[in-house]
């Protein structure tokens, strides 16, 4: 069984127009693309149904030279789905046209709440978001705060630690000064002593 392409080549560019034209929010347009949409599965279930043959009429011909009744059938089906489809989408844009002058469909109330309520959980979770990353960010603050703290701390130590050492040397060599100035203040009382004792001792003896 041959199928031909230009029928599938057809049937391909009217759903593709079909599809395109629903998505309009103009009615009419959505009544053109539900009709032309329509036609195009209709030319594409004939299509794959394969070549047309003889009535599909038992005892009267041969089975193999007969047409496929499922493919028309379908067709058939569809073609009046179309037609009741196509009236009701008519009836809308009359109605609608009636009550707002104009075809396009406008935004539901409903949508509305459903799209404000998509950007709210969206709002909600930014805001979850940016509050973590504030945490994160206080904690890692307080963090650093803490190790400058403590390395604070420890300089302090050290300096005071360098700076009692330092004090302490001073001390040790204000005590080793003072040690050697009482031995040279002792030294020259005992030598003052003996030279006094010495200018006794000759004035005695001149006074012998």
């Amino acid at each position: 069984m041959t199928i031909a392409l230009a029928p599938l080549a057809a049937a391909g560019t009217l759903i593709a127009t079909g599809v395109t034209l629903l998505l309009e929010r103009s009615l009419v347009r959505v009544l053109a693309g539900v009709i032309v949409l329509g036609n195009g599965i209709n030319l594409l279930i004939v299509t794959a149904g394969g070549a047309a043959g003889r009535p599909p009429l038992l005892g009267r011909f041969a089975p193999e030279t007969m047409a496929d009744p499922l493919p028309q059938a379908m067709v058939l089906t569809a073609i009046v789905i179309t037609l009741g489809v196509s009236a009701f989408v008519l009836a809308m844009v009359h109605r609608l046209w009636q009550l707002t002058g104009s075809d396009e469909v406008q935004d539901d109330t409903e949508d509305r709440r459903v799209r404000l309520r998509a950007r709210r959980g969206e709002l909600i979770d930014a805001v979850r978001a940016r509050r973590e990353e504030y945490r994160r960010l206080v904690a890692e603050q307080r963090a650093e705060l803490a190790g400058l703290t403590t390395e604070s701390a420890e300089h302090a130590e050290r300096a005071q630690g360098v700076q009692d050492a330092q004090e302490k040397a001073q001390r040790r060599r204000l005590r080793i000064r003072q040690r050697e100035a009482r031995k040279q203040m002792r030294h020259a009382i005992r030598a003052e002593r003996e030279r006094q004792a010495l200018a006794l001792d000759a004035e005695v003896e001149g006074d012998d």
